[in-house]
């Protein structure tokens, strides 16, 4: 593929090295290094004149940091005269924070989108967004791809009973992402109505739907300190579920997030490789993880060859 390049941020190097062995391309060189007073300093090592450029990095980790390290990458690069700068972002930072929801309340998404677009970013590549409202805070293009298929593909691979399973969603939110997946699999789904009294804290949570002795699939965009799931869990269990399995687009795992999955009652808590995944599998045997790779990578192929994206919201790149 002539006149791309991928570089790789410091959030997440394993899923850009998938990407770039995918695409059969070598990920372009980069130095991040911090100076004694904690600033980022990023050097391109290779010339990026005239080229399409994609850099990868994740929200995860130390957040602000890598999200200071990938402005300043898309600044080097757009300065540098590349013809295009697309940011490929799995995990969306700041995405919570999309909506004005008590006075004085920030909304963090939209100026993490205006930071981006003053940095000099021409595209931007996520990944199921928390809020897909946030892609009208650019004024840019914004391509949301959706883990839907390769979900769909997990089930359908690793849960044999799967046609006797309802697919549940943790709150009234997912509605939308629930209906979907059980419409494509042809199976019931159910809502689980929670209230919080604070952010990161569950009060109440009423079951809507019947999971009575079929397989019950909790399906959300992201996870953080797990709370929500664990009770949900629970609730389902109660109400008769054989087996419940969690599956997540983002796992964040914060806090005492990795405790309460042990000692919940998931069979399996399934995630994709928007963020590293290796050290919590290590302290939890219950988390699988879905390669999204070659997701991302079709995209940036795509993208680089002016095709349309839209296969991917339905379809798993072979």
């Amino acid at each position: 593929m002539p006149n791309i390049k991928v570089f790789s941020g410091s959030s997440h190097t394993d899923l850009a090295n998938k990407i770039a062995e995918r695409l059969g391309i070598p990920l372009g060189k980069v130095v991040t290094k911090k100076f004694s007073n904690q600033e980022t300093c990023v050097e391109i090592g290779e010339s990026v004149r005239g080229e399409d450029v994609y850099i990868v990095q994740s929200g995860c980790g130390d957040i602000n940091d890598n999200l200071m390290e990938l402005l300043i990458m898309i600044n080097a690069c757009k300065i540098a005269s590349s013809h295009r700068v697309t940011a490929v972002i799995p995990l969306f930072p700041y995405a919570r924070q999309d909506k004005k929801d008590k006075s004085r309340a920030p909304i963090s998404a939209k100026l993490v989108a205006n930071m981006l677009s003053v940095a000099g970013a021409d595209h931007i590549i996520t990944m199921d967004l928390h809020a897909s409202q946030i892609q009208g805070f650019f004024d840019i293009p914004v391509d949301n791809l959706y883990a839907e298929p390769a979900v769909l593909k997990w089930i359908r691979d690793n849960i044999p009973e799967w046609k006797n399973s309802c697919i549940v969603s943790p709150d009234a939110g997912g509605a939308k992402r629930v209906t979907s997946i059980a419409d494509r699999l042809n199976v019931e789904f159910a809502l689980i109505h929670k209230e919080r009294k604070k952010a990161n804290e569950v009060s109440s949570m009423v079951l809507v739907g019947d999971v009575k002795d079929r397989v019950a699939i909790l399906v959300d965009d992201m996870a953080d300190t797990c709370g929500t799931i664990c009770l949900a869990a629970e609730k389902l269990q109660d109400a008769g579920a054989l087996r419940v399995y969690a599956i997540l687009t983002h796992g964040i795992f914060s806090g005492p997030a990795i405790s309460r999955i042990n000692n919940a009652v998931f069979e399996n808590v399934v995630v994709t490789n928007t963020i590293p995944q290796v050290e919590k599998m290590k302290l939890c045997s219950k988390i699988s993880v879905i390669d999204i790779s070659m997701i991302l990578a079709e995209a940036i192929r795509r993208t680089h060859n002016g095709e349309s994206v839209s296969y991917l919201f339905s379809n798993v790149p072979m």
